[in-house]
């Protein structure tokens, strides 16, 4: 594992091997009994954490919200959490909506207080691996925790109306990540559910005129500071990668459903690509030659990338087993020379 490794992988430096991450370790529980007094992170050569947060300001607390719930990842199902009902009840007060007005703000200075300290613990807590800055909650997730996702569908049926919301989540959004920047981190993850497994739910000209230009105006002060910007949405939005590289990301987080063909063709030499071929359900539920079929077509694309950080989509859960998160390792420390 080496803090270097990720940073090298994200600023398109030349490296000897790709970086690595994955999502969901903290869940396998007999895979820590195996190795006591050890971090996963640090036995499974983790060099990049996926870190956000949204802020000292719950909004559940401080205003109306929904909760959408949890999926079960850990094996007893203790994290599974069912989703509430929405407070929200038409349209009209959705159009009304404004995030600063519900939930409240915390001054700039407080902010970056908040964050350079939350920061100094990651980085102390986990000093072989590099953490990052990041935000949760933008434009349309930011809607998603608010709205619900039924009153949301409902709301975005007045795309003019619901442009002006989506407007007021992304100056919102855009107060926190100007606080990141002024802290000491290299790397922000911009993460934002705007799409489904099947692609955009809205029509795709409404993310070009509405909320893309969000994230350019919103990335603004952390391009000034040199801050690498790294984009992260569940679902497929490979159609909208240029997009977001013509807003400044300097790369990309997504799912196997994400064609990485398209992805390394079209970025490998521009943008540090943070993914792979590997589907956590081939690792749950097919052979391990499945598995190592899909290592080896992502470690062929990989090698032709700047900037690649290895890891399994969605998340490495519970439910593969201890055998193939091992074999998996090692196999990855056998191909993921450059």
């Amino acid at each position: 594992m080496s803090r270097q490794v990720a940073l090298d992988n994200i600023f398109l430096r030349p490296t000897e091997r790709f970086a690595h991450t994955e999502y969901s370790l903290g869940y396998h529980e007999s895979l820590k009994q195996k190795f006591p007094g050890k971090s996963l992170d640090d036995v499974f050569d983790i060099d990049f954490l996926w870190c956000v947060n949204d802020g000292p300001i719950d909004w559940k607390k401080a205003g109306r919200a929904t909760d959408m719930g949890h999926a079960g990842y850990a094996a007893d199902g203790s994290d599974q959490r069912n989703s509430s009902e929405s407070p929200f009840h038409d349209a009209e007060e959705i159009y009304e909506f404004d995030p600063v007005r519900e939930y409240g703000l915390p001054s700039h200075r407080e902010l970056v207080r908040h964050y350079q300290n939350v920061y100094d613990k990651m980085c102390a807590n986990s000093p072989n691996q590099l953490s990052t800055g990041g935000y949760y909650k933008t434009v349309v997730s930011g809607a998603i925790e608010s709205f619900g996702w039924e009153m949301l569908l409902v709301a975005a049926a007045d795309k003019v109306k619901f442009a002006k919301v989506l407007e007021r989540f992304g100056r919102y959004t855009a107060h926190y990540a100007a606080a990141w920047a002024e802290t000491s981190i290299d790397a922000y993850i911009q993460h934002d559910d705007m799409v489904w497994t099947e692609g955009p739910f809205m029509e795709p000209e409404f993310y070009r005129s509405v909320i893309f230009p969000l994230y350019k105006k919103m990335w603004e002060p952390l391009k000034k500071k040199g801050k690498k910007i790294l984009y992260c949405s569940d679902g497929t939005f490979d159609m909208f990668m240029k997009d977001i590289a013509d807003c400044g990301a300097d790369g990309f987080i997504f799912e196997p459903t994400n064609n990485l063909d398209y992805v390394v063709e079209n970025f490998g030499s521009t943008h540090c690509i943070v993914g792979s071929k590997c589907d956590c359900r081939t690792m749950a539920f097919n052979t391990w030659e499945d598995v190592k079929k899909q290592m080896d077509e992502t470690a062929a694309l990989a090698r032709r990338c700047k900037g690649f950080i290895w890891a399994t989509g969605n998340h490495m859960p519970a439910n593969v087993s201890d055998e193939i998160c091992m074999k998996y390792l090692e196999y990855l420390r056998k191909i993921w020379k450059r």
